[in-house]
């Protein structure tokens, strides 16, 4: 039987959710429709479904989806992640930082030469190339991490469509799949009478 660990994209993410249905909560529903009649284990972790509570009203759905996807967290003080892992985060982590600091010193000059009106679009401008840099194509949080270490810890199969995530997980052999194509593979694994 199969494990997949899911993120939130797959519930937030309109290019995800979509292929469960237009709506957010109609997506929710479809998808706890079929994740029920299928032959797979669903995992979250619980700083997952907790950040998926906060962008998501699941309300009456809440008891279904917690019967469907068990919430549970990795092993963080049991789980042993390889060394190159680390060396190369740090690494990417002083990489977008100093690209920040560089983008900041550009957006730092221009901003002598405007007139005051124009220096609130320059730091709008200032704030989407910072965050682009410094958090586009990376894990950017603890909800991220725990995704990773449970798919990590079960041997399972990621689903999400966060390319920073995926990009990581990949790194240290982490099986992914295109989080568009879950509905597909729900259908497919589906309980037959």
């Amino acid at each position: 039987m199969d494990i997949f660990v899911l993120d939130t994209s797959l519930f937030t993410n309109p290019d995800v959710y979509s292929q469960f249905e237009k709506d957010q909560i109609g997506a929710v529903e479809n998808f706890l429709s079929l994740a029920s009649h299928s032959r797979v284990q669903l995992y979250m972790p619980t700083s997952v479904y907790e950040e998926l509570n906060k962008m998501v009203e699941l309300g009456s759905l809440k008891p279904k989806f917690e019967m469907v996807v068990r919430i549970r967290s990795p092993r963080r003080f049991n789980l042993m992640v390889p060394a190159e892992f680390v060396y190369e985060f740090i690494e990417e982590v002083r990489y977008r930082i100093n690209k920040g600091l560089r983008i900041a010193e550009e957006h730092t000059k221009e901003a002598g030469k405007l007139s005051e009106s124009d220096v609130g679009k320059l730091i709008n401008k200032l704030r989407e190339k910072y965050r682009e840099a410094l958090r586009t194509g990376i894990i950017d949080s603890k909800e991220d991490l725990d995704v990773m270490l449970l798919a990590y810890e079960l041997d399972g199969i990621l689903v999400s469509g966060d390319e920073g995530l995926r990009s990581w997980a990949d790194k240290v052999g982490i099986k992914l799949i295109d989080a568009k194509n879950f509905r597909y593979i729900l259908e497919s694994s589906a309980i037959r009478s």
